[in-house]
């Protein structure tokens, strides 16, 4: 690797400034829901985990990044003010 000037992005194992997203989003799941509830087997805490995601934190929990609107609002909210000026959505 050498010859390639190659030099790795990372600082080093678990280092918190590698990756600051996803480490606050990992906390911020243990706060906001692991904690909060018993899980029996990890299966069970997988699937209720990926629930929870998918069905509150990603469509209706309110982000910062959102000006504190839920995601669905939010994107319903930006949806509608690009129609008004005659835009059409680009994702689709």
């Amino acid at each position: 690797m050498t010859d390639w000037a190659w030099c790795s992005p990372w600082d080093g194992w678990g280092s918190a400034l590698d990756n600051a997203a996803a480490e606050s989003f990992n906390s911020l799941v243990k706060v906001e829901y692991i904690h909060r509830r018993p899980f029996a087997p990890r299966t069970e805490a997988r699937l209720r985990i990926a629930t929870w995601i998918t069905g509150f934190y990603n469509p209706r929990r309110r982000h910062s990044a959102a000006r504190g609107l839920p995601p669905e609002e939010f994107e319903r909210i930006i949806a509608e003010a690009r129609e008004r000026h005659g835009q059409k959505d680009q994702t689709a």
